[in-house]
C-alpha cells in the first residue's frame, strides 16, 4: 500500500514567479488547528513567507539539517521506513481527522501526488491523533489514495522530523529532498496546489545524491 532560480525584472523566472505566489498566498493569513511556532534558525537562510499561522519556507541545500530517519506502520498496517524513500523527493503531511484545515487541504495535496506519481515523488501522511480505522475513512471520504503512518500511540515520526522541522501547528506539510532533508516547510492549511507542486518541482530539480 505504500506509494505513494534570479534574473531581471524584465524576465520573470521560475523563482521569482515562486517568490509572488508565495507572497500572494501568504495573504491569506490562514490558522492551522495547534498553535504556530517560529522558524528555526536554520530557515532564516532560505525563502520564507510568514503571515499569521501560515507559513513557507525553502531551504536552500547547504542550510538542511541531517536526514530524517523513521519507521512506522500505516493504517493498512504496512511498515514504512526512511530508506523506502531514499532516492526519491517525499511529501510528508501532518494531519488528523478531526482537523477543519486538514480536510480543506486533503484534494489540493492528491492533486499533487496524482501529478508527481511516477516522478520519483511519494507522499505519506503522518496521522497525530487517530486510529486506524479513522483515518481509513478519512482517506475514503477524501479520495486519497497515498498511506499514512499512524503515530498516535508514541509520536515517533513526528518526533524524527521534529529534529529539524519544529511542528507546533497542524497541518504542517514538509518537502524531503532525495536524501532524506527537509528541503521545504508549509505551515497551516495548504491553499493552493501550485505552491506545493513548484516546491515538490524545486526538489526534483536538484542533483541527484
Amino acid at each position: 500500500h505504500r506509494r505513494g532560480h534570479d534574473q531581471g525584472a524584465s524576465s520573470m523566472t521560475p523563482h521569482s514567479l515562486r517568490r509572488v505566489a508565495v507572497v500572494l498566498v501568504a495573504g491569506f493569513l490562514l490558522a492551522g488547528c495547534a498553535a504556530n511556532d517560529s522558524l528555526s534558525p536554520q530557515y532564516q537562510n532560505g525563502k520564507e513567507t510568514i503571515s499569521g499561522d501560515y507559513q513557507v519556507a525553502e531551504i536552500p541545500s547547504d542550510s538542511r539539517g541531517e536526514p530524517v530517519v523513521f519507521e512506522g506502520d500505516t493504517e493498512y498496517g504496512d511498515t514504512v521506513s526512511s530508506d523506502d524513500y531514499r532516492g526519491k523527493v517525499l511529501v510528508v503531511n501532518f494531519w488528523y481527522a478531526a482537523c477543519g484545515p486538514c480536510i480543506a487541504e486533503a484534494p489540493l495535496l492528491e492533486e499533487v501526488w496524482k501529478k508527481y506519481q511516477g516522478q520519483g515523488v511519494e507522499f505519506l501522511g503522518v496521522n497525530t491523533y487517530d486510529q486506524a480505522p479513522t483515518a481509513v475513512s478519512f482517506a475514503k471520504d477524501n479520495k486519497i489514495s497515498y498511506p499514512s503512518v499512524i503515530d498516535v500511540v508514541d509520536g515517533n515520526v513526528k518526533f524524527a522530523f521534529a529534529q529539524v522541522a519544529p511542528i507546533q501547528a497542524t497541518p504542517t506539510t514538509l518537502v524531503v529532498d532525495r536524501q532524506g532533508r527537509v528541503a521545504a516547510r508549509i505551515v497551516g492549511q495548504l491553499t493552493s496546489a501550485s505552491i506545493l507542486s513548484t516546491l515538490v518541482a524545486d526538489a526534483l530539480a536538484e542533483d541527484s545524491p
